[in-house]
């Protein structure tokens, strides 16, 4: 890999606290011996950008510090449609590039067409959190983590800091053949807590293991992702933060991180196949393109990869590192409209899977056509009606009347997000949510090929717009 032409990414829309993120991994960096390119990708809105911008100037890097925010993303968006010269596809354009989590994500990869990409969120931590005694993994066992309470103050566990960058070096557009020796191969990845396609927990786990179902690799396969492994809160999902809530009396805050996941041993491997991808802490070989995230405020932006590592050729790794999630609760939904989110990101998932047409290059394609039947509606009703039952029946066992009230706000709020759980409206709304989804994934997938291609010449030749902030040096 040329490390001249690798970027180290932070997707972002909280400018203001993204401060601390870029001094923290420009130190890690520094210490490990890299060189590296590091740039703001930042949704913020323009009154925020002027607002919370020269904090980003106040901060003391040892590397260059790049921005892209409102401005410069609008530059690019004028681009781009002076180039395609059809009225037609600026709506497509804008909503490929629109503050979102997969929007922002298309920032990055168009920004680094013809190198190498190593993004983490703005939430993300050099370091991982890890048992103080590390057990063994057993057979097949690539990865093994436990829950612990955080009022513990974290008694038994420790940081622990790897060299993330070389992590990714170690395997980013390499041949398997090339990889070093400590690498497990296999065609996917288990995890005992999670469905397998959806990503979506089964039940709150105490504990999770990833196993490695064995397969042939290829050795002129090519490792086009890449992760690390990832402690804090690993991939727990919104309801999982409310059942922590719901099972402790003591709680009065469903937001609040009750539990912190800790890493008990892991170890890397290269797979066929990478339903476990978790783009908040990844790398990416982008010399020739990569397909777009779906550019959705759903976040289920990463899923086209899951489906476009299963055409041959290519595969993905997760390295021999981790990074730890602290969660930051600034700017983000409540969580019964997280619930909500995650719910219709499940269904839409389900139904792009099963329904794949084509896998190339640049794209993935399905025959989904944003149907959403009276029986798929009323199946995530049944569920969350079940949620809001237990919380209600628990407000008048509360010990307290802030847990009481606590309780009592969080039921109300999720009867609102479902639409008072009444079918009709729900199904409605659904139908509605999911068909303009759908509509804007598709249209953006056509669309891709011909931007990547406008904008990786125009890379070449005189860059994409950015500003160099001019912050301090270390």
């Amino acid at each position: 890999m040329d490390s001249n032409n690798l970027t180290f990414a932070i997707p972002t829309n909280r400018l203001r606290d993204v401060g601390e993120t870029v001094e923290l991994y420009d130190q890690h960096f520094w210490r490990n011996g890299h060189s590296v390119r590091i740039v703001v990708f930042d949704d913020s809105s323009s009154a925020n950008q002027e607002k919370y911008f020269p904090l980003l100037e106040q901060t003391h890097t040892h590397n260059e510090l790049y921005y892209v925010g409102p401005r410069e993303k609008d530059q690019f968006l004028a681009y781009l449609n002076a180039r395609l010269h059809d009225g037609r596809l600026e709506g497509l354009v804008r909503n490929l590039f629109r503050p979102s989590y997969g929007g922002n994500r298309n920032c990055t990869l168009m920004y680094t067409l013809g190198g190498f990409l190593v993004s983490s969120d703005d939430d993300m931590r050099p370091y991982a959190l890890m048992e103080a005694s590390p057990e063994s993994l057993e057979v097949n066992e690539i990865c093994h983590g436990r829950l612990h309470k955080s009022r513990e103050g974290g008694f038994g566990l420790v940081h622990k800091s790897f060299d993330i960058m070389a992590a990714f070096k170690d395997v980013l557009g390499k041949r398997v053949a090339d990889l070093p020796e400590n690498y497990e191969r296999g065609e996917l990845l288990v995890d005992s807590a999670m469905d397998l396609e959806t990503n979506a927990t089964k039940d709150l786990a105490p504990e999770n293991s990833l196993v490695l179902q064995h397969g042939s690799v290829s050795e002129t396969d090519v490792v086009k992702i890449a992760q690390t492994f990832r402690s804090g809160t690993n991939d727990i999902d919104a309801i999982d933060f409310v059942e922590m809530f719901l099972a402790d009396e003591s709680q009065t805050d469903p937001d609040a991180l009750s539990d912190l996941y800790a890493l008990v041993n892991f170890r890397p491997v290269v797979t066929n196949t990478n339903w476990r991808m978790d783009c908040g802490v990844a790398g990416y070989d982008n010399t020739f393109g990569l397909p777009p995230f779906f550019p959705t405020r759903l976040r289920f932006e990463d899923y086209i990869y899951r489906l476009w590592m299963q055409q041959g050729g290519v595969v993905a790794a997760h390295v021999d590192a981790a990074q730890h999630h602290t969660r930051s609760i600034y700017m983000r939904n409540p969580p019964a409209a997280e619930i909500f989110n995650e719910e219709v990101s499940n269904l839409i998932k389900r139904k792009i899977k099963s329904s794949v047409t084509r896998v190339d290059e640049l794209s993935v394609g399905f025959a989904y056509d944003g149907e959403v039947s009276a029986s798929d509606a009323q199946e995530v009703l049944d569920r969350i009606r079940g949620l809001y039952t237990r919380a209600e029946k628990l407000i008048s066992q509360a010990a307290s009347l802030e847990r009481a009230d606590a309780l009592r706000l969080f039921a109300a709020n999720l009867e609102k997000a479902f639409y008072g759980f009444e079918p009709d409206f729900f199904q409605q709304n659904l139908v509605r949510i999911v068909d303009d989804v759908v509509s804007v994934i598709k249209g953006s997938i056509e669309l891709w090929p011909t931007l990547v291609e406008i904008c990786y010449f125009q890379k070449g030749r005189h860059g994409l717009p950015q500003v160099r902030v001019r912050n301090e040096k270390a």
